[in-house]
């Protein structure tokens, strides 16, 4: 059974900045990877991982956020795909179908970086409520 729970972090102001960092880190990586896997004439995501992982991770990136990263990139790109082939950028030649074709897919800086149980943990035992009391237990 998968359990999802949806939380809301109250980072102290050096952990913000440490969360800040690593989200602009992760979506400056991104930018590099869809510029690599514009130029690439596969997008599969095994293609695009083989040719920019170890240069990722060599940017202080842990390897599931790495992982991560090249998933977003590759997504974008099945989008952008999906949303070409139903029209929703326009006509062959139009000029925005032209410029969505031509340019490498971006992120901004605090654009969203996906966690999972991988690259995130919870000190539970750590955690108090409002209340006072320990969540579990």
């Amino acid at each position: 059974m998968k359990l999802v729970v949806q939380v809301k972090l109250l980072p102290s102001p050096g952990q913000a900045a440490a969360l800040e960092a690593t989200l602009h880190t992760c979506n400056d990586a991104a930018n590099w990877v869809s510029a690599v896997a514009h130029r690439m004439a596969s997008r599969r995501n095994y293609d695009v991982r083989r040719r920019t992982y170890s240069e990722i991770r060599s940017r202080g990136i842990g390897s599931q956020a790495a992982q991560h990263v090249i998933k977003k990139v590759c997504d974008a790109y099945t989008t952008l795909k999906a949303n070409i082939h139903a029209g929703n950028l326009g006509e062959p030649g139009s000029r925005r179908r032209v410029r969505a074709e031509s340019e490498p897919v971006t992120f901004r800086p605090d654009a969203a970086q996906p966690y999972d149980q991988r690259n995130l943990s919870f000190a539970l035992d750590a955690v108090r409520c409002r209340c006072g009391r320990s969540p579990v237990g």
